[in-house]
């Protein structure tokens, strides 16, 4: 098996896991976790946000770490600090405690969700990590496949706390060996700030021309608001689209049956980008996947019920696209260098925005029902703006780096 594809498999499936066992636990959990603990139900979602948040903190920080003492050290980490999160959680016995185990679940997500692994695989394998990356969300896209009903089977057979630790264990007998697989990387040497001499010729040419610092920071921002609005989009939809769909007509069965073919629409467009995207300049799959959401937003509201099934397809298939550019954008237009802590920096903005986008896209339905697709569609317009704003990326001297 190629050094690359076996890379991808441990790192896509230990995303699964990772994904699983925090994004996709409340969905299941969140109601039991909050009436055993006597909680109003919004409470248990806010301890999520405030998860999201420590997230995008340690984010950075994180990166750095990756690029320092390469992935598989801070993926270990993070397995060890997921188990420790959710051991916490299952002896939760009040909003204290609740909210402390689900911040020790935010530095988890923050060290070992896609970012790390992105940064882990661009570490060993330099710009050829490209289609690497698509592998990876490939199967991370499976995580709610998966993570919902094995987190339904335990909370039937041994309760919610059960399932906490059920997925502990899992981290502690699957996550931590599936990271230990990955190959070692010595310390990561500073790059050099000078010219190239002589023996810095063959380092230089595998790393691209970085942008110069004032369009280097044009581009950052631009990179960071089509993240944030893309994970806004995302996160405000996870929580709320079966109810959205119901007021588009739907009765709940059919809007239960038709939310639900979000996760294989994100495969889909993930396997989209691997085979006909490809061919395509990342910057152009990224415009196409950033208009696909405000497309069917304007069917939807435009058509009503009929149109449920495209906007749903659109939305997925756009999600799971931009996913993919989260990691490959960066690496198109930054190179390699201080790859995992740009990485931590460009998705800070996106993480505040998904703690705020259950609540600020809830509320704004409860006024204006349907309608509050209208703020996720101009959102979506002024991302593939950005897009369109960012400009040809700087040249690299060599488009592909070995091992």
């Amino acid at each position: 098996m190629r050094p690359l594809t076996r890379h991808v498999l441990l790192l896509g499936g230990g995303q699964t896991l990772g994904y699983a066992s925090s994004y996709y636990l409340p969905a299941l959990l969140a109601a039991p976790m909050a009436q055993d603990a006597g909680l109003p139900l919004a409470w248990a979602f806010a301890a999520f946000s405030l998860a999201l948040i420590v997230s995008g903190v340690v984010g950075p920080a994180a990166g750095r770490a990756v690029d320092r003492y390469g992935g598989r050290r801070v993926l270990l980490l993070s397995n060890l600090l997921f188990a420790a999160g959710l051991l916490a959680m299952a002896g939760a016995q009040g909003p204290v405690s609740l909210f402390a185990a689900w911040s020790v679940l935010g530095l988890a997500m923050g060290a070992g969700l896609y970012e790390s692994a992105f940064a882990a695989l661009v570490g060993l394998h330099g710009l050829g990590a490209r289609g690497g990356i698509t592998g990876i969300t490939l199967l991370g896209g499976f995580a709610s496949t998966l993570g919902w009903p094995l987190s339904a089977w335990m909370e039937v057979h041994w309760g919610w706390r059960g399932a906490c630790l059920g997925w502990a264990a899992l981290h502690l007998l699957v996550g931590l060996p599936l990271h230990a697989w990955l190959p070692r990387q010595s310390p990561a040497k500073p790059y050099p700030t000078h010219s190239p001499k002589v023996s810095d010729e063959a380092s230089a040419r595998t790393l691209p021309s970085l942008p110069a610092p004032p369009r280097a920071k044009r581009t950052a921002l631009l990179l960071s608001l089509v993240f944030a609005v893309a994970w806004f989009g995302s996160t405000a939809l996870a929580t709320h689209l079966p109810q959205l769909l119901q007021e588009a007509g739907l009765a709940l069965p059919n809007a239960v049956a038709v939310a639900s073919l979000v996760g294989p629409a994100q495969v889909a467009g993930r396997l989209l980008d691997f085979g006909l995207l490809r061919r395509l300049h990342p910057l152009l799959a990224a415009k196409l996947a950033a208009a696909a959401h405000p497309v069917g937003a304007v069917l939807l509201l435009l058509l009503g019920a009929p149109a449920a099934l495209a906007f749903t397809l659109l939305h997925g298939a756009g999600n799971g696209v931009l996913t993919i550019a989260k990691g490959t954008l960066p690496l198109v237009y930054f190179g390699t260098q201080g790859y995992g802590e740009r990485q931590g920096v460009l998705m800070v903005p996106a993480r505040i925005a998904q703690a705020l986008a259950p609540v600020v896209f809830g509320a704004l339905m409860q006024r204006v029902g349907i309608a509050a697709l209208l703020l996720t569609t101009l959102l979506g317009a002024l991302a593939w703006l950005a897009l369109s704003a960012l400009g040809e990326p700087p040249a690299a001297t060599q488009t592909r780096t070995t091992p």
